[in-house]
């Protein structure tokens, strides 16, 4: 490169090619000349230059290096600071600017480069609605923004599209450029913000005093309103004026700005009339001066105030009644007289039958007229001594003093179930309200007031599970019930996170070929000292506490790993429970289950029972379809025990619909029940649903079934539900023809 640039430029000077001259050389050497002897002396002072020329370059290229690496300095040291930073030129174009500068105006972001000028980054960010401080005065705002380039020194605020607020400070160097500074005081203006509305809209009077003489300088509304006195009339005041017998300003000039003091103070107000004032006082700086801000608590209202709230804090706010934390004393009271008197005396858990029905068609406004219609026929049926107190949306507590029979607190029941019975009318609407009621009698059932009102819960329960709009008396049954629904509880939480509860598999049979399509996974609770627990006491637990999701997630996970180890052609199904839907991960369950145990979704069968339909959920549809979508097979369970069993397989396209146990039982001699499985069947194979029959015990019952055409059994007579340990056993030992599978195959 530098022969070549050397020629070229010997070319220049010479006007002769460089090559030719090289030549010329060459033939030198071989026959000197007089003409090749002068040359030699040009050659040497052309290679000269040349170095000069080298030396000159390098010295360039080291100072453009020492160039690009002062900016790459100044570049990182402002990319550090916390304010933007921008470097304009004497004719406002773009230098430099750093990363904060770019993340303030992030909208604007992408017109920086450098030798962009200021002003056309501003038309552009006016036109795309970055700056809303300039619609509707474009050119007016434009000029006001670049006459502020030329004012060093001077601050100004400016509002972005996005609502932060950036202060804007900028200074002229001594060539005309431009030095900018960016600070983003969006969180110092929302501060500011809180404190305008804190203080105008406190119902506490507030002011604002200077911290040298105690002039006031600033009040609120509520200020006004309580000492009479106009703001022009405030701002004519000390603090020290409104005082009546102290002269010293109510706080302490070493208080720090963070710590505020309280005073007890007497004030005047405008008509004459004095006040005992709690003050509050904390000093801060109002309008760059030092200030204190007083927050002034009348004492007689604080006073009002506390009564109101310690009413509040034992009374129910809509009708009046004492709540649980007062009903609680007043038994306590009163079972420290039955001690020493001997009397007795009975309490009565009431509750509203459907009353949220009322509340969701009639509206709350509705429902709050109903209890308190309610609450005054409750207290027109009490006596002077006894009490009564609201615990609940819709249950209220009745003590009832100096009964001595059962008899008698029966009648009062009966009394107290007929007076709420009676239409309530409400602008010209009649509303009829039934009511259950649990009764417990002190002290026999309960030595203090929380034992009482819990066993009056529990007689409650009893009453609403019984029969609606009838009462209970508390037995000691229901304790027991009671306490061994809390152990199981303890218990399955326990067991759930060990993870000892397992799936057992009872085989499905296809009626034609007699061999197992699948098995459906029943949860088995093997006990350390019951034994094995049957889901029937242990599923309505885990559903009532919500433990219902945890299980289901296991048993589902459990039969899915074990699934996967059987042939491609056996199918595991898991019942879902309608409380299952309710949580937005159930489709995300699935998946990982399937995904960990490598099953494909084909191979999945979820079981649900009609009762999940009756909510007829947007979610509950939008789940199952996405379900299937997986590749999930989906069953109905139990079918035609629902409300309207056949409604719902128009709402979605199920894959198998299983016949209840309750119409095979007995079916060879039940000519209504082989009625109702022919249709069943029936309607099965015209929707192109596969028909599973459950509970088939005996031969009778798969003769009938056979005969139907339906396609598939499960029950007693082919296997009892068994542990996975037992499953690969079972599919050896799998029957040639139809002959079912005896217990003893396995």
């Amino acid at each position: 490169m530098q022969d070549a640039s050397w020629g070229e430029e010997m070319r220049n000077k010479r006007g002769q090619p460089g090559d030719a001259q090289m030549m010329v050389g060459r033939r030198a050497k071989k026959k000197p000349s007089k003409r090749g002897l002068k040359r030699a002396p040009t050659v040497r002072h052309q290679g000269a230059e040349l170095r000069e020329i080298v030396r000159r370059r390098a010295e360039t290229e080291a100072a453009i290096a020492a160039a690009r690496t002062a900016h790459q300095r100044l570049r990182a040291a402002i990319d550090i600071l916390p304010q933007g930073v921008v470097f304009l030129d004497p004719e406002h174009r773009y230098i430099l600017w750093n990363e904060k500068y770019a993340e303030i105006y992030k909208r604007s972001a992408d017109l920086f480069r450098e030798g962009a000028r200021f002003e056309d980054t501003l038309r552009v960010g006016i036109a795309r609605g970055d700056y809303p401080e300039a619609i509707g005065r474009e050119e007016e705002w434009l000029a006001e923004r670049l006459d502020r380039l030329n004012r060093p020194g001077e601050r100004h605020e400016q509002t972005l599209a996005d609502g932060r607020h950036v202060l804007i400070e900028e200074r002229l160097t001594a060539d005309g450029s431009v030095i900018g500074l960016r600070v983003d005081i969006t969180e110092l203006k929302q501060r500011e913000e809180s404190f305008r509305l804190l203080f105008e809209g406190n119902p506490v009077p507030m002011m604002v005093c200077a911290q040298d003489d105690g002039h006031i300088r600033y009040v609120n509304d509520a200020a006004v309103e309580h000492y009479g006195y106009s703001r022009e009339e405030f701002q004519k005041l000390r603090v020290r004026d409104l005082q009546a017998f102290d002269v010293a300003d109510p706080w302490s000039t070493d208080t720090p700005e963070e710590e505020q003091t309280v005073r007890i103070w007497k004030h005047v107000k405008a008509d004459g009339s004095l006040i005992d004032l709690a003050i509050y006082s904390r000093r801060f700086v109002y309008d760059e001066q030092p200030a204190v801000m007083l927050a002034l608590l009348d004492m007689t209202e604080r006073k009002r105030a506390e009564a109101r709230l310690a009413f509040m804090a034992q009374h129910d706010s809509l009708t009046g009644l004492p709540n649980r934390s007062l009903l609680r004393s007043r038994i306590d009271e009163m079972l420290t007289h039955s001690r020493r008197s001997g009397d007795k005396f009975a309490v009565l858990f009431v509750d509203l039958d459907n009353f949220k029905t009322i509340n969701d068609t009639l509206g709350h406004g509705i429902g709050d007229k109903l209890l308190e219609s309610v609450t005054k026929r409750l207290r027109s049926s009490l006596r002077e001594e006894d009490a009564i107190a609201r615990l609940g949306a819709d249950e209220f507590a009745v003590v009832q003093v100096g009964c001595g029979r059962p008899e008698d607190v029966a009648l009062f029941a009966k009394r107290l179930l007929e007076a709420i019975s009676v239409p309530h009318l409400f602008d010209e609407q009649s509303i009829v309200i039934g009511a259950s009621i649990g009764i417990a009698i002190a002290p026999g059932d309960g030595a203090d007031a929380e034992r009482l009102l819990k066993n009056a819960d529990m007689a409650l329960s009893r009453a609403k599970q019984d029969a609606r709009g009838t009462f209970s008396f508390f037995e000691a049954e229901m304790d027991a019930r009671a306490q061994s629904r809390r152990r199981i509880e303890t218990e399955l939480r326990a067991a759930i996170k060990a993870e000892t509860l397992c799936p057992h598999y009872q085989p499905l049979i296809d009626l034609k070929s007699g061999r197992i399509t699948g098995f459906e996974a029943l949860v088995r609770w093997p006990h350390p000292e019951r034994g094995m627990i049957p889901p029937s006491e242990f599923i309505p637990v885990a559903e009532e506490t919500g433990l219902i999701g945890q299980l289901g997630s296991l048993v589902l996970r459990r039969a899915c790993l074990d699934a996967a180890k059987w042939p491609d052609d056996v199918r595991i199904a898991v019942n879902l429970s309608p409380l299952q839907f309710r949580s937005s991960n159930l489709l995300t369950t699935v998946m990982d289950a399937l995904r960990q145990a490598g099953l494909p979704p084909a191979r999945l069968e979820l079981e649900i029972t009609e009762t999940l339909l009756l909510e007829k959920s947007d979610q509950v549809l939008a789940t199952l379809h996405a379900l299937r979508a997986l590749g999930v097979r989906i069953s109905m369970d139990d079918f035609g025990t629902g409300y309207s069993s056949l409604s719902y397989l128009r709402s979605f396209p199920f894959d198998k619909i299983k016949i209840d146990r309750s119409f095979v039982k007995d079916l060879g001699a039940n000519l209504d029940a082989q009625a109702i499985v022919r249709s069943i069947i029936s309607l099965g194979i015209g929707l192109g649903v596969t028909i599973t029959a459950e509970g088939v015990e005996t031969e009778s019952e798969l003769s009938c079934l056979r005969a139907e055409g339906c396609h598939e059994g499960q029950g007693f007579l082919f296997s009892k539900a068994r542990p996975n340990s037992e499953i690969a056993a079972l599919l050896h030992a799998q029957v040639r023809a139809m002959r079912p599978i005896a217990a003893n195959d396995a």
